[in-house]
């Protein structure tokens, strides 16, 4: 950890740029020894550069593909619930499980990414993924939509997601955060790009035919990302998959507690938000899908901003608790809408609000690793842990919405209790680095 105070005026401000391993633990006092430097400072990073942006444009369509996808399932799940007549909570598994092997394969696409094997990870992610769209296409039974969008496109965008993190973060420092942002905003391109594919297509090729040519659209994706694409650090060939000595150090383990516990409540607004509409607000099918497209689409600018207060004013850490109170804030307020024009208020409340939580995790998660060519194992060793939260989330909110009689209420209280208790869990692992300072940016 890089500790900056004055030693003779413990009251100022102190700046911690990067978060590092257990043995170097902050102490809870006024008078803070430095820290030696960290592996982070001793690599030159460009910082800019038409090679550095090149790597986040990349990274962005990947994240259209590998997050875009997971967040776009809200139109599938309307119209899986149409035309199998299957409960909700059971049509929820086929995303959950989408996410969850998203999460899950992420350890070893990290591994992978820091062998220096980051370029054949992305592609063979991306072919697995294509072949899982196109499968879901021909799919008409429940087991086959299952295997086909669950299965396959979930460990295909899994493999293709974890090097990004790995490749931005060898190329930024000082504007990590920023970049990071850049690149999840891809998020929000395609979680436009696919339901609005899909859904308006439907009734015009029909469903077949429109998930073929979101098929499309994702292979036009994938050849420009491969054609980008260009990992710079020097390859980290030996080492374990998972590495166990980070569970040794408290703030990493806190913070994977409290990210685990967002992720859990997560999803629910993403999958759910159309047919509250529609079962509540008196939305038609079609009028539904902007909700997903508006919160969607409020994402791409606010990872951005997002990004530059995190870098230039709060630090990652504290930008990602304040925005999961901003969140949980705005679960608890969902509870009150029930009209068209409330409705609209609301994706664009949750949108940026949600939007503001993901894209602050990244640049986070990034701050609590100091040596750049174990960031991918780590990152991965957080996402397979999360990845239990992503998959049990979605159908806990159904099996509460099914036993509650059809009523959102208590699934939306138990949403945002749960990112409360998120926050606070983040609070503790801010605390164990930086004590009871208050202007710390961490």
């Amino acid at each position: 950890m890089v500790v900056t105070e004055s030693h003779k005026k413990p009251q100022h401000t102190v700046t911690v740029s990067h978060l590092a391993h257990s043995e170097v633990s902050l102490p809870h006092s006024e008078d803070v020894v430095p820290s030696p430097a960290s592996d982070d400072e001793d690599l030159d990073y460009p910082d800019g550069g038409s090679v550095a942006w090149r790597q986040v444009v990349a990274c962005h369509f990947i994240n259209a593909m590998a997050c875009g996808y997971g967040a776009a399932f809200g139109i599938y799940q309307l119209y899986y619930t149409e035309t199998l007549k299957l409960p909700a909570a059971q049509i929820s598994w086929i995303g959950s499980v989408q996410v969850f092997l998203n999460n899950l394969i992420c350890t070893v696409a990290g591994r992978l990414a820091d062998a220096g094997y980051a370029r054949e990870t992305v592609m063979g992610g991306s072919f697995i993924a294509l072949v899982g769209t196109f499968m879901t296409s021909l799919a008409t039974q429940y087991w086959q939509i299952f295997l086909a969008q669950g299965v396959c496109t979930g460990i295909g965008l899994g493999l293709m997601f974890m090097p990004t993190i790995t490749i931005i973060s060898s190329y930024f420092n000082k504007r990590r955060a920023f970049a990071l942002s850049l690149a999840t905003a891809g998020t929000g391109t395609g979680s436009i790009i696919f339901p609005a594919t899909v859904q308006y297509l439907i009734p015009i090729i029909g469903f077949p035919w429109a998930v073929r040519c979101a098929g499309f659209v994702a292979l036009s994706m994938v050849l420009i990302m491969n054609v980008l694409l260009k990992p710079r650090l020097v390859p980290r060939k030996a080492g374990p998959v998972v590495e166990w000595p980070a569970f040794k150090e408290p703030p990493y383990v806190i913070f994977i507690a409290g990210t685990f516990l967002f992720f859990w409540a997560l999803y629910f607004g993403y999958f759910y938000v159309n047919t509250y509409a529609i079962t509540v607000a008196s939305f038609s099918p079609t009028s539904a899908v902007s909700l997903l497209l508006i919160m969607n689409a409020v994402g791409v600018p606010t990872r951005p901003i997002i990004g530059y207060i995190a870098d230039t004013y709060l630090g990652p850490l504290n930008t990602y608790i304040l925005s999961a109170i901003t969140l949980a804030i705005t679960f608890f307020a969902w509870i009150a809408i029930k009209t068209p024009s409330t409705m609209y208020a609301f994706a664009i409340v949750f949108g940026v609000t949600n939007n503001a939580t993901q894209g602050s995790f990244s640049t986070a998660l990034a701050s609590l690793t100091t040596d750049p060519s174990k960031m991918g194992v780590r990152f991965g060793m957080c996402c397979t842990i999360i990845a239990f939260a992503t998959v049990a989330g979605p159908p806990t909110a159904g099996a509460i919405i099914d036993f509650s009689g059809g009523s959102y209420v208590w699934a939306q209280v138990w949403a945002g209790l749960v990112t409360v208790l998120a926050a606070i869990t983040l609070g503790v692992a801010r605390y164990w680095v930086t004590g009871a300072k208050l202007k710390v940016k961490v």
